[in-house]
């Protein structure tokens, strides 16, 4: 009897309608969050059970076309899409807190799995026991490293020992390495340079370097005598700036932010994780030129905002109205079964 495919109708409403209530129990359960990007459950209607094809009129005129008469046979689930809009931002007082305005990922390196790379966005990180800027569970931030400052070191008269900042070709020294983030400033790494700065003859790049030391200094005295580490700012454009005693500053890294085509397609790996950047698309362009992590606030991508954390984009008012036309529709469902049940009793009644 055709009351067994409203049964089958109420059965997938109740099915279906039971997934959009977890879907809008977890946007509600994360609404406080670290940069949660909620879900937005969508439906669509199963195949139909034809009861009359439709035709065209015929050639000669003298008939009208004929409609198609079908029956639905309930409800499904079409997609739960990931919804990458902005969420607030909120300040907060940690120089390690970093929150994206705009689009864009960052990357993050799990280094006790394989390297295995992933996108987030939640922003709050540290800085670990060896000088890398990590998240809550240890993976390494990526971005652009090794930036040093070069000093030429005299002694005066009196024997004070002065460093002036060497701008010339030989103590241009600005981040190009792609890898582990580190904030890090060890002057016992210093080390004298004697005229262009070549790269492949110093792979490790200490932060510190001297191009030149007059009146009998010492590289030991030099590297004692160097200016401390103050401060340290991270730019919108995703530049760490350290600021030393002497009133000098320098990049030594750059944050770099990553971007896809479709974000949807990205995998939820959980603790703000994101995997899966085949599907999705990667479309940021790396220095090298190469698919992976450009630079914060070009080429489409947002700024870093430093000292701030993305909050979760749900909005609890949509949520809750959601909710109610989901559990309206359950109750719906249910009548179905209900309704159905009874006439199939009558049925059954029809013999005593």
């Amino acid at each position: 009897m055709s009351v067994f495919g409203s049964l089958n109708s109420g059965i997938s409403a109740l099915r279906s309608f039971s997934k959009g209530m977890e879907v809008i129990g977890n946007n509600i359960a994360n609404v406080n969050t670290i940069s949660f990007k909620g879900s937005r459950i969508q439906y669509t209607d199963t195949f139909s059970q034809v009861l009359q094809q439709s035709s065209p009129s015929p050639q000669d005129g003298l008939g009208s076309n004929v409609t198609a008469s079908q029956v639905g046979l309930g409800v499904e689930i079409s997609t739960v899409r990931g919804l990458f809009h902005q969420g607030g931002l909120t300040a907060t007082n940690q120089r390690t807190d970093l929150a994206i305005s705009g689009e864009g990922f960052f990357q993050v390196v799990d280094t006790r799995n394989n390297n295995m790379a992933f996108a987030t966005r939640a922003g709050d990180f540290r800085v670990d026991d060896r000088g890398f800027l990590v998240t809550n569970d240890g993976l390494r931030v990526q971005g652009m490293f090794d930036g040093a400052i070069a000093f030429q070191v005299h002694r005066d008269g009196e024997g004070n020992i002065s460093f002036t900042k060497d701008n010339s070709a030989s103590g241009t020294i600005v981040p190009s390495k792609i890898g582990d983030l580190k904030i890090d400033y060890p002057k016992d790494e210093a080390s004298t340079i004697v005229g262009p700065y070549d790269p492949a003859n110093d792979p490790s790049r200490p932060p510190l370097y001297f191009t030149s030391l007059t009146g009998g200094i010492t590289e030991e005295e030099a590297r004692l005598a160097a200016p401390d580490l103050v401060n340290y700012s991270i730019s919108p454009e995703g530049e760490i700036i350290f600021f030393l005693s002497n009133g000098d500053s320098f990049t030594r890294g750059q944050v770099m932010l990553m971007d896809f085509h479709d974000s949807s397609a990205l995998i939820r790996e959980g603790r703000n994780l994101y995997s899966g950047f085949g599907a999705a698309g990667v479309k940021s362009i790396s220095p090298d030129g190469q698919p992976g992590l450009a630079t914060p606030g070009r080429t489409g991508l947002g700024r870093i905002n430093q000292n701030a954390l993305e909050l979760s984009n749900v909005d609890l008012t949509e949520e809750f109205a959601n909710m109610i036309v989901t559990q309206r529709g359950f109750q719906a469902g249910s009548r179905i079964i209900t309704v159905s049940d009874d006439i199939l009793q009558e049925v059954v009644n029809l013999k005593r």
